[in-house]
């Protein structure tokens, strides 16, 4: 695949790629950084995943990060754009009648199955890219003849005739680069220890034997799939839980939001009250670089949500140090998944072991921004 930079407009982008021999996958990457397709050409996929931080959001928006502004200028969110990192590995959403707990699919509240149907929620999304239907996007898209001849050779060329059937085809392509190699390099630390290219510090081994401990009593209840010391971890479980995470005062101030966030029940699918307040287990895939943290932001530090979870096993845990304050009251109190927050009570210096266990999970090309958060 052509390695093209993010500084590039997409007219450059376009220059250097044939219509003819492109695959899916490259016509999936222009698409992803094309301003074009948002109301007032502003803004792309890439701006809320950039691919420069590991696919997140990271402007400041005057909220420090906790959700982004959208293509107006104006309109901020009430969730944390999740990394597109490792998204590809999420199951189709379904319910795990063994565990009894909901599973896969996209966004914080699993209502897109797919990246198919991930990618074709934002440029509709008034708050977000604003475009008004689907035949919109799809005029903007054929404003490029670089798109139509390139939509034609791999979509067939009656693809313009649909509006929903070419819309679905530039999901398809986005969807096909969010699946490459890019997107999940399984290069850090932790997978350069597992092949014995690394040597962990004591500290981080203490952290992993910490986060392994037990998987029905430690982090990896809810952040490991195949198991410990197991080449292609994503570190999460694609669960639906909810821990307890407070409402975000800060950033309702800004954004004007005043309903509660009901997570898995907001899902189109679901009518079962005992699914408010879920959100889906997110990967720890580079969280360390990721900042700020939960579904809404709350917290700025991972040591932080480290304390946040030991609050539930130390009761000498009570003061968010962010704040200085007792932490605050949950946004949804019934239906807390607490049997998975049990774990082992933890002392500070565990804490800290944790923490840098999850560094090690920082892909090589964002281990610069590890060095420039520590400065």
């Amino acid at each position: 695949m052509k390695i093209l930079k993010l500084i590039l407009p997409i007219s450059l982008i376009l220059t250097n790629l044939s219509a003819s021999n492109l695959s899916k996958d490259e016509l999936g990457r222009a698409l992803f950084f094309d301003t074009n397709l948002s109301k007032n050409r502003t803004q792309s996929c890439a701006t809320c995943h950039n691919p420069e931080y590991a696919f997140t959001d990271n402007r400041d928006n005057g909220i420090s990060k906790m959700a982004s502004l959208g293509d107006d200028g104006k309109s901020l969110g009430d969730r944390q754009a999740p990394t597109a990192m490792y998204a590809k590995f999420s199951p189709k959403f379904h319910l795990n009648e063994k565990k009894g707990f909901y599973t896969g699919g996209q966004f914080w509240d699993g209502r897109e199955t797919d990246l198919e149907g991930q990618a074709g929620g934002p440029p509709l999304n008034p708050i977000e890219m604003g475009m008004s239907s689907k035949k919109e996007v799809v005029d903007r898209i054929k404003e490029n003849s670089f798109y139509i001849d390139t939509f034609k050779n791999l979509f067939g060329n009656e693809i313009f005739k649909d509006n929903d059937k070419a819309y679905e085809a530039m999901t398809i392509a986005i969807a096909s680069y969010e699946r490459t190699e890019e997107f999940s390099p399984f290069d850090s630390k932790y997978d350069r220890y597992l092949k014995g290219e690394y040597d962990l510090t004591p500290l981080e081994d203490l952290g992993k034997s910490i986060f392994f401990s037990n998987n029905n009593n430690s982090c990896a209840n809810c952040h490991v799939l195949k198991g410990e010391d197991k080449a292609g971890e994503t570190f999460t479980n694609y669960e639906y839980h909810n821990i307890g995470t407070p409402i975000n005062y800060e950033l309702r101030a800004k954004n004007g939001v005043t309903a509660i966030d009901d997570g898995l029940l907001a899902h189109p699918q679901i009518d079962d009250i005992n699914q408010k307040g879920k959100h889906k287990t997110p990967t720890l895939r580079n969280v360390a670089i990721t900042a700020p943290y939960m579904h809404n932001g709350i917290f700025k530090d991972l040591k932080t949500v480290v304390e946040f979870y030991d609050k539930y096993n130390n009761k000498d845990r009570t003061i968010n140090k962010e704040t200085g304050k007792n932490w605050d009251e949950p946004e949804v109190k019934d239906t807390i998944s607490l049997n998975e927050l049990k774990a082992i009570k933890l002392t500070d210096r565990k804490v800290d072991a944790l923490v840098a266990f999850m560094k090690l999970l920082t892909d090589k090309k964002y281990e610069h921004l590890l060095e420039e958060n520590e400065k």
